[in-house]
């Protein structure tokens, strides 16, 4: 198992920069990562958890995957129900919607990763291969990014008063 696979599946540890979002210290992280709070889809409770931003647009969108698969329960709660709050760097709680992307949209947003960030792709490529290669070979496709969910956060514009 590698460091970064092993890393992904110790709850406590992932859970630990939680804590630097909550006392709105999220800009320690240099705003690659962020906090994404989102309502259970059987409970209705609140829930949060830490990811890194893949990809952040001119436009104000945020794009992250999914590194453990399709039953991430982020996931899974995010598509039940899309409206979220993101706090990323500095900015704490900002209204977004996730919208899950196309496979060959979300490959591409992959690919673009690898080159502006080859170390940390280094890294986390082995753990998406782990599941994704079985995935998508299962599903008949070539790409195994393809089966990767990958989420664009889309800010919410409020209407000026």
């Amino acid at each position: 198992m590698q460091f970064a696979d092993w890393m992904l599946h110790q709850r406590w540890l992932v859970r630990l920069p939680i804590a630097l979002f909550r006392v709105r210290l999220g800009g320690l992280t240099g705003g690659r990562l962020l906090l994404l709070e989102h309502r259970g889809r059987t409970s209705g409770a609140r829930r949060s958890v830490v990811l890194e931003a893949v990809r952040t647009s001119d436009d104000g969108q945020l794009y992250v995957c999914s590194g453990l698969g399709p039953s991430s329960q982020w996931l899974r709660n995010v598509i039940a129900e899309p409206r979220v709050l993101v706090s990323c760097g500095w900015r704490m709680s900002r209204r977004y919607v996730a919208q899950v992307l196309a496979g060959d949209e979300g490959a591409a947003v992959l690919r673009a990763y690898t080159g502006r960030h080859p170390s940390a792709w280094k890294e986390l490529e082995p753990v998406l291969r782990a599941w994704a290669e079985e995935l998508a070979a299962a599903e008949g496709v070539r790409d195994w990014r393809e089966v990767v969910p990958v989420v664009a956060l889309r800010p919410v514009q409020l209407p000026k008063m």
